[in-house]
């Protein structure tokens, strides 16, 4: 019992040390910290060093032994006369006296006998465990260290009470057995509710306590606070003025003697079990009802009183307006799916469904549940003319989020018009939300005038009182950034579009009500970077938009996919295709906005790794996504990565409608470069792989006219008269590789080695040649500020043409390797070479002959070749040898 409790061990060891000392000690505890152990400790060291011992007060008239020690426990149970005669000994300085007591009941003559004893010193009080004091008490009935999962579940279950941590261990490890005790370290191996024969032992210690003290704890079981306010009239007790609340310290001080509450009050989980297990469901309910209507009258918190009441059929106004109560305390604390069941719960109480039927809207869209959001929303929508003004306009909010979110930013548009129209008592806060809707459908105009504000008073006088009009929130605060940032990324600055959006993103970091805006602003943020070439803002972001769930479970697929599209720029696409993974699990049904970039994200995958096993089925999930998602300012990018796919394999007709529509949409808003020249560089390479140099021409001038918007479309400007001249092998090696690198220091890693790729098949000067593989796979290798690391040279017989949007380089322009010369670097025996080991992973990756030679930029002939040598050397007679011989060397896939 004195593990994991300092001060009763450091008095053992002094009365251990020094015996026949005077002593007086008092020590102060609740039921159950270990008073009785540590005095028989100390009785029994007396014992040993020869000191007589008196485990209780001798009775009146009876003589006290000066020179034996008196142990007396439970001081608190003595009657006034003994606890009298007791502090006569205990004033004695010579005398070895230890007296133990709980803090309750406290009367004058404790008082008195508690002053006697401090005069030799601080009483000792026993408290609680730490983390470290169950650990040393389960280490003790286990005889071996505990593992962490079981200390942290019993410290949280017990609160650490000295007895419950005792009792918890040991039933556990009876409940387990010995077979469990040994997987008690492995995940899930714990039960998942404490030892039904422990609850009912503590429901029986519970029970026997007075009347009045049980009601409390059931009180506190169901989620009371520790207020005489609440407590007073829900047990009953004195309502004159102070008598309450003196009666329910009086009852919280008997209870947290008695070793059932810590010190500052709380209920431990496993004796909340225990009162609840013991008292009747009528009488829970009863006692929920009570509480629920207290909290509610005094405009306290109802939510826990609200969520007890669930699924008990509790029905009438009361009941009703306790719900409706607990759902907005809900929405306010962040839990919207616990808020949605608290609504339904209302409605079937009796709530009128109508007027709740705008805040169930809400609380469903910020718990992801956007069926039910927009189901909500149209309800009120169909009914306008029957609902307040602000709920009809909070609807609508909510539909026009969702609709944004599902790609129909038109609609969601509409909306917004109407609101504008609607809300006088909040003048322009519709008009800001319709900012992004109408910028990404092309009505420049009416976004432009939503963004004015009127003028304040010319003679600086506040407002009349009632028309203060929209206070400047957080979210206020953002719309508007958002707004002026959406709106600059077309007509204005895209550094201060940046800076704007970013700082609304900042923002809304503490605010759920992200999810009613069509988007959030870190997704546009993120859009306006890429588009920029600050891949590292936009990832800083977005890294950061998905740490505190901004926009609310809805935003996250979204979030995880634009970062799975910066790592795709930056090469990276293990990590892309992980982030693919994350957003879009198997069976999983994203909402067509985030599925169009999905599966733009799966295309552009399989197309980068040269897969066309992979481009077939993702070109199929792609035609369904292109065909259920209108085209808006903000999916330019993506349309432009599946015009490339469709071309390549033959089907350009499924996007030639929306890159119409496209083009039409940004001329509207006056072919803004920042979203225009990533359209166009596209549709360069589109234009390439259909080796249309009319219209690949025409692409490369119009980036040449954008290349003053950002240093993204200047380098995208520089590289496109390369690839056009690339289709008649026409190489200005210098030029490329200033070109390639940088397309790679704006983000377009892989976009950069491929320039640089495709211009050395197709050069004739060998030295040109090796400069710009070295380069090709430098960029791709490397991340984006790292284009100058030096390029190893590279051997002529490595070269081959990869995955590429150009047609075949001339024959002329190549230069296959014969299969005479040397592919390899030399190595000693069991040893691989560089190249080796980078031929060896993509083997163990499970990648063909050719999908290695487009990633190394070699010919897949090489590839075989090195193969050949490998097995040759490790002396592999099969190929499961020679794959387990590689993976001894460079690892297993992934490792």
């Amino acid at each position: 019992m004195l593990a994991g409790s300092p001060g009763p061990r450091r008095l053992y060891r002094e009365v251990v040390a020094d015996p026949d000392r005077g002593r007086r000690v008092d020590v102060v505890a609740p039921g159950g910290h270990g008073k009785t152990v540590l005095l028989d400790a100390l009785a029994e060291a007396y014992r040993a060093a020869g000191v007589p011992v008196l485990r209780a007060l001798p009775a009146a008239g009876q003589p006290v032994d000066p020179d034996a020690a008196l142990i007396v426990d439970d001081a608190h149970l003595l009657t006034g006369p003994e606890l009298a005669r007791l502090r006569e000994l205990a004033a004695d300085p010579a005398r070895r006296v230890v007296v133990a007591h709980r803090p309750w009941p406290q009367s004058p003559d404790m008082a008195a006998l508690g002053a006697a004893l401090a005069a030799a010193g601080p009483p000792l009080v026993l408290g609680a465990l730490d983390r470290s004091g169950v650990a040393s008490r389960a280490a003790l009935q286990l005889r071996e260290r505990p593992p962490a999962a079981l200390v942290d579940r019993v410290l949280e279950q017990t609160a650490g009470l000295p007895d419950l941590v005792d009792r918890l261990l040991a039933a556990t490890i009876e409940q387990v057995g010995p077979a469990g005790r040994a997987r008690l370290a492995e995940p899930g191996s714990l039960p998942a509710e404490p030892p039904a024969g422990l609850v009912q032992q503590l429901g029986y210690a519970v029970y026997g306590l007075e009347r009045r003290v049980r009601e409390l704890l059931v009180a506190f079981a169901l989620g009371a606070p520790r207020d005489a306010e609440v407590l007073s009239p829900l047990l009953g007790l004195a309502d004159s003025a102070g008598g309450g609340i003196d009666e329910v310290e009086e009852l919280v001080e008997e209870a947290r003697a008695a070793g059932l509450l810590t010190a500052d009050g709380r209920l431990p989980p496993l004796v909340a079990a225990a009162v609840t297990g013991r008292t009747p469901t009528a009488r829970r309910l009863e006692l929920r009802r009570t509480l629920a209507e207290i909290e509610l009258d005094r405009g306290g918190s109802v939510l826990a009183a609200a969520r007890g009441l669930l699924d008990t059929g509790a029905a009438g106004s009361r009941a009703a307006e306790v719900f409706t109560a607990g759902a907005e305390e809900a929405v306010r604390a962040g839990s919207a799916a616990l808020a949605g069941r608290l609504y339904a719960a209302a409605v079937q109480a009796g709530a009128p469904a109508l007027r709740l039927a705008p805040r169930r809207a809400e609380a469903a869209v910020l718990a992801g549940d956007l069926d039910a959001a927009l189901a909500q929303a149209d309800h009120v929508l169909s009914a306008v003319d029957q609902v307040e003004i602000s709920d009809a306009v909070l609807a609508g909010t909510v539909a026009a989020a969702v609709l944004a979110h599902r790609g129909l930013l038109g609609r969601s548009a509409e909306l917004y018009r109407w609101m504008s129209g609607a809300t006088e008592a909040l003048p322009g806060a519709a008009a800001l939300m319709a900012v992004p809707a109408l910028i990404g459908t092309g009505a420049l105009d009416e976004a432009r005038a939503a963004l004015r504000t009127p003028a304040p008073p010319g003679d600086g006088a506040p407002p009349a009182p009632g028309r203060l009009g929209r206070p400047p929130t957080l979210l206020a605060g953002a719309e508007e950034l958002m707004g002026r940032g959406v709106y600059d990324s077309v007509a204005g600055s895209p550094t201060a579009a940046l800076s704007q959006l970013t700082r609304a993103a900042a923002l809304l970091e503490s605010s759920n009500r992200a999810a009613l805006l069509p988007d959030t602003p870190a997704a546009l943020a993120a859009l306006v970077a890429v588009h920029c070439g600050e891949l590292d803002v936009a990832q800083s972001v977005l890294d950061r938009a998905v740490q505190v769930r901004l926009g609310g479970p809805a935003a996250a697929a979204r979030h995880r996919l634009l970062l799975g599209w910066i790592a795709l720029f930056r090469g990276a696409t293990s990590t892309a295709r992980s982030l693919l993974t994350a957003a879009s699990p198997a069976g999983a049904r994203l909402e067509p906005r985030d599925e169009l970039l999905a599966a733009a994200l799966e295309v552009a995958l399989a197309r980068r790794n040269g897969d066309l096993a992979s481009l077939m089925p993702a070109w199929g999930r792609a035609r369904e996504a292109i065909v259920r998602h209108p085209v808006d300012l903000f999916v330019l990018q993506p349309l432009g990565e599946l015009a490339i796919a469709a071309t390549r394999l033959r089907e350009p007709s499924w996007v030639r409608p929306h890159l119409d529509e496209a083009e039409t949409l940004l001329s509207r808003l006056g072919d803004p470069a920042l979203w225009s020249a990533p359209l166009h560089w596209s549709q360069l390479h589109a234009a390439i792989v259909a080796e249309d140099r009319e219209a690949a021409e025409r692409h490369a001038s119009a980036l040449a006219a954008a290349a003053g918007a950002s240093r993204y479309a200047a380098a995208m400007a520089t590289a496109a008269p390369h690839w056009v001249r690339l289709m008649d092998a026409d190489v200005d090696a210098e030029a490329v590789e200033a070109a390639a690198r940088g397309l790679h220091a704006v983000g377009l890693s892989w976009d950069g080695g491929k320039l640089a790729g495709q211009a050395a098949i197709r050069t004739r000067d060998r030295k040109a040649m090796s400069a710009l593989l070295g380069c090709a796979r430098a960029l791709q290798s490397s991340g984006p500020g790292s284009a100058a690391a030096a390029a190893r040279p590279v051997p002529a017989t490595d070269v081959a043409e990869p995955a590429s949007p150009l047609p075949p380089a001339p024959a002329a322009g190549r230069r296959p390797a014969p299969a005479s010369e040397p592919v390899v670097e030399e190595a000693g025996d069991g040893q691989l070479s560089e190249r080796e080991r980078e031929v060896a992973t993509l083997v163990l990756d499970g990648l063909t002959y050719k999908q290695i030679g487009e990633r190394l930029f070699i010919s897949a002939k090489t590839v075989e070749h090195h193969v050949a040598r490998m097995r040759q050397r490790l002396g592999s007679n099969s190929r499961g040898e020679l794959f387990a011989h590689l993976r001894q060397i460079v690892g297993s896939p992934g490792e």
